[in-house]
């Protein structure tokens, strides 16, 4: 098959895994650029330009898309699902993916294990905020962030108050969630393809910090999930839309929560579990691509 990865960094390590197995399997492979792809809309023929030139005569994108670029990337994806084009993250799922917000409601109505999740932008109600999340201390979140940014912990309620208070007088949308104090610092992530769970890692922070992410400096271990937890990782991707993806999770005294999930997660699990993701994608992509795009059931 012909195979196009949209990525920004050709160098980036899940950008270079995925080319790899694809190419060992025999497969055509192109990285290009989204960001500098345009398109041209004209009645009945959907075209996406990269350098001068239509790109046509492709089979499968893998999109790997920065969040910064959700908006813009996905149209580009769009615009291939037009010229029926498989994709492994369909430009609906990604977007979907990005709104913690939405994200959050999907997965509650799908009856997935989250933590207590207040949203909120102009309010008084303080007090009820945290009252609704069990007080402080509270993790604040910007509605829309990645890699850990846009996050705050805050301890007391006069802090918690202050924080809140200011996205308000910014006009941010804000997410306050219940602190789980016995998973501090520490989450997992299971990296989902086709609805199977193929690699899992426990992530800890090296300081003080209560984020966990790989990109906040967290270290990862290969880890064991239990069997509620590989369910939930399922069901999580599954009421997302998202077959391939990196569901972040957190041990509470309830079960796991999830946290996030993530549709274009990084590869770094590869070198902590010495899983071979890359080669479950590609084999996914073999299996799924000849039956054509699938339709978007979850209808948010």
């Amino acid at each position: 098959m012909k195979i196009v990865i949209l990525s920004k960094g050709p160098a980036n390590f899940s950008t270079k895994r995925l080319k790899e197995e694809a190419l060992k399997r025999g497969h055509e492979v192109r990285i290009v650029n989204y960001a500098k792809c345009y398109v041209t809309l004209e009645r009945g023929i959907p075209v996406v330009r990269y350098k001068g030139k239509n790109l046509s005569d492709v089979d499968v994108i893998i999109p790997r898309i920065a969040s910064s670029l959700t908006k813009y990337g996905s149209a580009i994806v769009r615009q291939f699902e037009m010229q029926n084009v498989f994709t492994t993250t369909t430009s609906i799922a990604l977007v979907r993916s990005r709104d913690k917000l939405r994200s959050m409601q999907l997965l509650a109505k799908a009856g997935v294990g989250i933590p207590k999740t207040v949203f909120a932008r102009e309010t008084a109600d303080l007090e009820d905020v945290l009252e609704q999340v069990g007080g402080a201390p509270v993790i604040i979140k910007v509605a829309r962030g990645t890699h850990g940014n846009g996050v705050v912990l805050a301890e007391t309620r006069k802090a918690a108050k202050a924080v809140m208070q200011a996205f308000y007088v910014e006009g941010v949308n804000f997410l306050v969630q219940e602190f789980i104090e016995e998973s501090a610092g520490t989450d997992i992530r299971a990296f989902v393809v086709n609805g199977k769970v193929v690699a899992s890692m426990k992530r800890q922070s090296l300081d003080d910090d209560f984020r966990s992410n790989l990109h906040q400096g967290g270290q990862g271990t290969s880890i064991k999930l239990t069997d509620e937890e590989r369910r939930t990782a399922q069901k999580a991707a599954k009421a997302m839309g998202l077959p391939v993806c990196g569901v972040d999770m957190m041990r509470s005294a309830r079960g796991p929560l999830v946290l996030e999930v993530n549709s274009s997660p990084g590869f770094g699990i590869e070198t902590v579990t010495g899983h071979n993701v890359g080669e479950k994608i590609i084999e996914y992509i073999e299996q799924t691509a000849k039956a054509g795009r699938r339709k978007d059931k979850i209808g948010a």
